[in-house]
């Protein structure tokens, strides 16, 4: 059996930053190294807003101990998504593409696509060198379907260039549209994506009469299993929201986390390690709920420097702070 990494899909949402550090914690340094005290893995989601800076790797390699390892999401423009025309990297800008009246990149040259993808690969070089670079989440859009047998083949057609273009990364597919696990579509999706060593990504989400979110469903496709806790709050789901955080406004209860021990040890005999990550970023919710899987897995659960995942919730007065290798994009909130 494998073992069981916990974490947060964040360390720096604003409502993070104020209720879960300790109010002396108010720099990105500070911040980078409580966290990685109490958690061996993160997610870096900024980086699917606007390309990582270098600069910002080598800080998080600094700043971590050994064995931390940091999973990267990919640049919206990797995996079809509209992106900010202003987040744009100076060199994709000398390629064809559209612009819509919301100032959203539409219809990128595919030699545009290709080049955010070596800028990516430049950017993260420093946490692959240093042997803290986990895996790339590959989040696709909603409307990337599998609707009928002609979109699946023409979408993971898709995917599998996308994966050579990362290099022998450990790719992580997460899809967003039910379609993908419909009896018709589950067992090509699963083998599609096990006989490449891609990973397919189980979510936890709300689940909505009519809506094609993803169900909950766990499958072992590659040695490193990846569950995604997105909180089931109903209400915010589809939602213009002010910001992200408040889009996964939920803490889940002991009840329904200890609903996914079982699936998560299925998961973990199957596999050589499986990640376990909180996106539920709104206050301390992730942090907590992280902490609390940690406990209902119990020997699974790495603890390779003692204490993860055992952070107490602190004080609700923390100093945001901001600069340069904070892992966020200033002026952009997550999505997903």
């Amino acid at each position: 059996m494998g073992d069981v990494v916990v974490g947060t899909c964040s360390w720096t949402d604003k409502t993070m930053i104020k209720t879960w550090y300790p109010p002396g914690v108010t720099t990105a340094e500070g911040r980078l190294r409580y966290y990685a005290d109490r958690f061996d893995a993160v997610e870096v989601d900024s980086s699917f807003y606007g390309l990582p800076k270098i600069e910002y790797a080598e800080n998080w390699v600094k700043r971590t101990p050994p064995g931390f390892v940091f999973h990267m999401k990919a640049f919206g423009l990797m995996t079809g998504h509209e992106v900010d025309e202003r987040a744009l990297h100076p060199d994709l800008r000398d390629y064809p593409f559209v612009v819509t009246n919301r100032g959203r990149v539409r219809e990128p040259d595919p030699r545009m696509v290709e080049r955010a993808f070596e800028l990516f690969l430049e950017a993260i070089g420093p946490l692959r060198d240093a042997g803290k670079m986990g895996g790339v989440l590959m989040q696709y859009p909603p409307w990337m379907t599998a609707k009928d047998s002609g979109l699946r083949h023409q979408n993971l057609e898709r995917i599998a260039y996308d994966a050579e273009m990362l290099d022998g990364l450990p790719v992580f597919v997460e899809f967003r549209h039910a379609s993908w696990v419909a009896p018709d579509n589950l067992g090509p999706t699963m083998k599609f994506l096990a006989d490449r060593g891609l990973t397919f990504v189980s979510v936890d989400a709300p689940q909505i009469p009519g809506a094609p979110i993803m169900p909950r469903v766990t499958a072992a496709t590659a040695p490193v299993g990846y569950v995604r806790f997105h909180g089931r709050n109903k209400g915010t789901w589809y939602a213009r929201t002010q910001t992200a955080a408040d889009r996964f406004d939920y803490e889940y209860t002991p009840e329904e986390l200890e609903d996914w021990r079982e699936p998560i040890r299925e998961l973990a005999d199957q596999t050589e390690r499986t990640y376990v990550m909180f996106n539920n970023c709104k206050y301390d919710y992730a942090p907590t709920n992280a902490r609390e899987m940690a406990e209902i897995l119990g020997d699974l659960v790495v603890e390779r420097r003692g204490h993860v995942a055992t952070g107490e919730p602190a004080p609700r007065e923390a100093e945001p702070g901001q600069g340069e290798g904070t892992g966020e994009v200033p002026g952009q909130d997550r999505l997903f």
